[in-house]
């Protein structure tokens, strides 16, 4: 693609890229952004990825870019090709640190990857070559990077005194890349560099730190996560750093894929549906009821969940919660993993109500597209929530949420009260602070809500009309990129 005059071109690193490799919604946003950032015609957008076996086979019309070698010696070829959505994306190649299946991060125990330091060390100091330009090929003008695996990018960038601008974007302060400080000694950036207010976290070499402080803006995925995060009791140890930097920082609002998430085309569900014809979607129910063996005669609302099983997400508040749901005629279907005491938790109640709650252990996409077209309501109690997507996704099928007021929650989803109601502009049932009392009185309002067919119907429609898609947060980082 030629470069339009004026353009920037700009180079996302991430660990994740959706649809080459996802365990989250960081995938989500790496395979969309740059595709709207492109849609512009004032970007132009690669992605860099670890080569893992996924991300190698689903290249299309892979070639190789170029050859070097990673920080430990091993021989590293940069594949260049692009994605079956038309994203261009090049991935480094390197069998003893990517060529290895599965979840990038942990073994099949759970357990973290002893060469995550260096894999992730490597992969951030060949992006900020990447960005400088690689031998004969052209250099980049904005490194973005994402979420602690390519945090050290900036310093590399830093060290080099390199003409790019960085962009560091948190998708979750949770995740920040702590390794042992011996690891500096291994990866080529001068000791002097670890100190306070430098690299160094508590003794520990932190990458996403890296990203905080070498990086020329930092951005959070929601403005009310980047708000949070400069709180002492919210900033996990870098608020003071947050708030030294504040002028650097900015929340720009994550969105969803608007062709992929689409009841009107969206070929994994049942029955497509749109807001004008919105009765299709509960074809869309009773074909999930059938598939999961749940009863088609429960008066209530069919709930979902479409997460990872962790305290975080508030889901060890939920079980407790499911006896009284069922109670009321309401029904439950998970698709999740994590926590093992939650996981098990859960299929506790599935034991005890078979016919109104089904638990499916672990993640599968077109299974996730089937649950929000067929659910009427999604369960999202997070203790904190830098943005989440599963909310977005599920008012895009009409699919009322019912959130905690944090973070990315409370900037999307618009609560139902009274006031709300009379004026058509709820499209949730929000509760706070989170603690079971108030996540019941939240289920106890959705079932009531529910309950009233013609304002449920309401709720519904205002839902479904929401514009959640990715030209207004294009816009606010293309204004970082280029100021």
């Amino acid at each position: 693609m030629a470069k339009k005059p004026n353009s920037r071109r700009v180079l996302h690193v991430a660990s994740e890229c959706y649809p080459l490799i996802k365990t989250g919604g960081l995938a989500d946003v790496v395979g969309a952004l740059p595709l709207a950032l492109d849609a512009t015609g004032q970007a132009q957008s690669t992605v860099f990825l670890p080569g893992y076996p996924s991300v190698l086979d689903g290249l299309l019309g892979a070639k190789t870019y170029a050859k070097t070698t990673a920080l430990d010696g091993s021989p590293v070829r940069l594949v260049s090709g692009r994605t079956q959505t038309g994203l261009s994306v090049i991935a480094a190649e390197c069998e003893p640190l990517f060529g290895y299946a599965g979840n990038p991060y942990q073994n099949a125990d759970g357990s973290e990857r002893a060469g995550n330091g260096m894999a992730f060390a490597s992969f951030s100091k060949l992006a900020a070559e990447l960005a400088m330009g690689m031998g004969r090929r052209k250099g980049f003008d904005v490194l973005h990077a994402h979420d602690w695996q390519a945090g050290l990018a900036a310093a590399y960038l830093s060290v080099a005194n390199a003409d790019v601008t960085t962009l560091f974007t948190i998708h979750n302060l949770a995740f920040q890349g702590l390794l042992p400080r011996s690891l500096l000694d291994q990866i080529g950036l001068p000791a002097s560099l670890f100190h306070e207010d430098g690299l160094e976290y508590w003794d520990k070499l932190s990458f996403l730190k890296s990203g905080l402080i070498y990086s020329d803006w930092i951005t959070t995925v929601s403005p009310t996560y980047a708000l949070e995060i400069q709180m002492d009791d919210s900033g996990m140890g870098f608020a003071g750093l947050l708030r030294k930097r504040s002028d650097r920082l900015r929340g720009i609002l994550n969105g969803v894929d608007q062709t992929v998430w689409n009841p009107e085309t969206d070929t994994d569900i049942t029955a497509p549906f749109s807001a004008a014809h919105i009765a299709h979607k509960v074809k869309n129910k009773r074909a999930l009821q059938e598939t999961l063996g749940l009863s088609k005669t429960a008066e209530g609302p069919l709930f979902t969940i479409i997460s990872r099983l962790t305290g975080q997400k508030g889901l060890d508040l939920v079980p407790d919660l499911l006896d009284g749901i069922v109670a009321r005629g309401g029904q439950l279907a998970l698709l999740g993993s994590g926590d093992p005491a939650i996981e098990q938790a859960f299929l506790a109640a599935q034991t005890r109500h078979p016919n109104h709650i089904s638990i499916t252990i672990g993640y599968d996409e077109p299974f996730a597209h089937q649950l929000q077209a067929g659910a009427d309501a999604i369960l999202i109690p997070s203790r904190f929530e830098p943005c989440g997507l599963t909310q977005l996704c599920a008012m895009r099928y009409g699919t009322i949420p019912v959130t905690s007021r944090v973070g990315g929650l409370m900037d999307t989803v618009i609560g139902a009260t009274p006031a709300t109601l009379a004026n058509n502009a709820a499209t949730g049932v929000t509760f706070h602070p989170v603690g079971p009392h108030m996540l019941w009185a939240a289920i106890d309002q959705t079932l009531s809500l529910y309950a009233d067919a013609p304002v449920w119907a309401r709720m519904v429609d205002t839902a479904i009309k929401q514009d959640f898609g990715w030209t207004l947060p294009a816009r606010d980082y293309l204004a970082l990129y280029t100021s």
